[in-house]
């Protein structure tokens, strides 16, 4: 099924920001927008950007509101998440999907706001963007990353080869040439979709993973969640993204990320790719999901391929 790619972020468009996970202190909201206004841009807040419900940011109600609230407004040309943290698998029964339809246009976040790009992306057909948020701008964005956002959200053209910084290699797992769709995010979220009717469609798509401060023997069960479940070996890739802080906390004696990876994921001879920074990392890359992408392991390379849908 095709895709809809929303339209360009044009300079003085206006930016709507919202917390529909953890919330953050008010201070670090004001710093965001302040930082969004010297890009040429106008924001517009949600009511959840200054409310706390524990780890919540407001109620479920609330946060769901400010989504759809967003995507209703015709002002508002991009949607910004303000963090991750947890909540959003809370709300995805309250997300009105009609209205997103009927309304397409740019929605960027990570870490938890994961299981939003999912609901979106297949229930919608609408492209999001996996990239940095309202944190990461409030607290000093790099040029790498702040580069690379501004790239995939102001043109509608094909993005073409997306890299590493430049003292960062990508690195090859498995070797092989893949192309699909994008898909995928955080691992924790994406297993927790299974079962569910939200559940992660991997078939014919590049999937992409990360996750952070999980420990070594968590990443091992989900990546088996993920096998057992028949969704690895779905794909037709795989891109490995950062693993910031995962480690071996909990055992003396461990095996490593990447033993663990040469031990699930290179048996599926699936082409795969890692050390990619897409996630949890200090420079991001933006990564477009629901856009065709190809993948040459052996060299480590990324090409987005489509441009524009409409």
């Amino acid at each position: 099924m095709n895709m809809i790619r929303p339209g360009a972020l044009k300079e003085g468009d206006i930016i709507g920001i919202i917390a529909p996970a953890s919330p953050l202190k008010n201070e670090k909201v004001k710093l965001a927008v302040n930082k969004i206004m010297e890009l040429g841009y106008g924001v517009r807040l949600g009511r959840s950007c200054y409310k706390s419900h524990g780890y919540l940011a407001g109620s479920d109600e609330l946060r769901a509101q400010d989504i759809n609230n967003m995507f209703g407004d015709s002002e508002i040309k991009a949607i910004l998440c303000l963090r991750g943290g947890y909540g959003t698998m809370r709300i995805l029964d309250m997300i009105d999907l009609e209205l997103i339809k009927s309304n397409p246009k740019i929605f960027i976040g990570y870490s938890d706001i994961t299981a939003l790009h999912l609901l979106i992306n297949q229930k919608c057909n609408l492209i999001t963007f996996h990239g940095p948020m309202a944190i990461n701008i409030a607290e000093g964005l790099d040029k790498f990353s702040m580069e690379l956002l501004l790239r995939s959200i102001t043109k509608t053209t094909a993005i073409g080869e997306i890299n590493n910084p430049e003292d960062m290699d990508i690195h090859c797992l498995v070797g092989g040439v893949a192309e699909g769709k994008i898909t995928g995010g955080n691992l924790s979220l994406i297993t927790s979709t299974i079962g569910t009717r939200y559940e992660i469609d991997t078939k014919g798509k590049i999937l992409f993973l990360e996750d952070v401060g999980e420990d070594i023997y968590k990443i091992d069960r989900m990546l088996n969640q993920l096998i057992l479940s028949n969704k690895l070996q779905q794909v037709s890739g795989i891109i490995l993204g950062s693993w910031q802080d995962c480690n071996n906390r909990e055992y003396e004696k461990s095996l490593t990320l990447d033993e663990i990876f040469t031990e699930l994921i290179l048996p599926l001879g699936i082409p795969t790719i890692y050390n990619v920074q897409i996630g949890h990392c200090d420079s991001k890359i933006t990564l477009p999901l629901g856009l065709t992408a190809e993948i040459i392991a052996e060299k480590g390379k990324i090409y987005i391929k489509e441009g524009a849908v409409i």
